[in-house]
């Protein structure tokens, strides 16, 4: 049987990168990380959008309930100025909060940067899709997902993406599956190989 492909919602959140005053270098980041991550079939739906709540909370529930994304990643509008209001929408969208993703980004990030402590990045289920807000900077988009590696490659820090495939499967979305190259996916023995 041929694995099923998942629609991956993209959307880069920033006022001044939706109306053209800097170029945005999230979505085609995401893109590249998720072309080296990812084994099985896979298509993006990306967006690039203003900080506005209720634009944001529309592109979420457009992306899940009419394209069929069952997996949704953000970027930007996570921190604490007035105009951040990602972890809003993303939690006035939401049927269940996902709590340990945004404290496993911050336990990441934290080893790099003390402000680490200022971002709200939540992780939701809405239907059977997952949305995760991740940090602005693709370095930080990569090391959130991927974790922190030893001088020799081995894991000292869990990255967030090695709990999404089997989140994915509890929820019932298409089953995926990485290149442990860049991130081991974990599932209990019962749930492997799963075709």
């Amino acid at each position: 049987m041929t694995a099923q492909t998942i629609k991956i919602g993209l959307v880069s959140i920033s006022d001044r990168a939706s109306t053209g005053v800097y170029q945005d270098l999230g979505l085609p980041h995401l893109e590249a990380w998720l072309k080296q991550t990812l084994t099985t079939p896979w298509t993006a739906l990306t967006r690039l959008i203003p900080d506005e709540q209720d634009v944001i909370e529309a592109t979420l529930k457009k992306l899940i309930d009419d394209e069929g994304c069952n997996l949704v990643l953000t970027t930007g509008g996570t921190g604490p100025s007035l105009r951040d209001v990602t972890p809003e929408a993303t939690l006035a969208v939401a049927d269940k909060e996902m709590p340990g993703f945004g404290e496993q980004m911050r336990q990441i990030s934290l080893n790099f940067v003390p402000t680490a402590i200022l971002s709200r990045q939540v992780a939701v289920i809405r239907k059977n899709a997952l949305i995760i807000n991740l940090p602005g900077q693709p370095k930080a988009i990569a090391q959130t997902l991927e974790g922190l590696k030893d001088e020799a490659g081995n894991i000292k820090v869990h990255g967030i993406f090695a709990a999404v495939p089997y989140c994915l499967d509890l929820i019932g979305a298409p089953y995926i599956e990485t290149n442990p190259k860049f991130v081991q996916a974990f599932r209990p023995k019962s749930a492997s190989n799963k075709s």
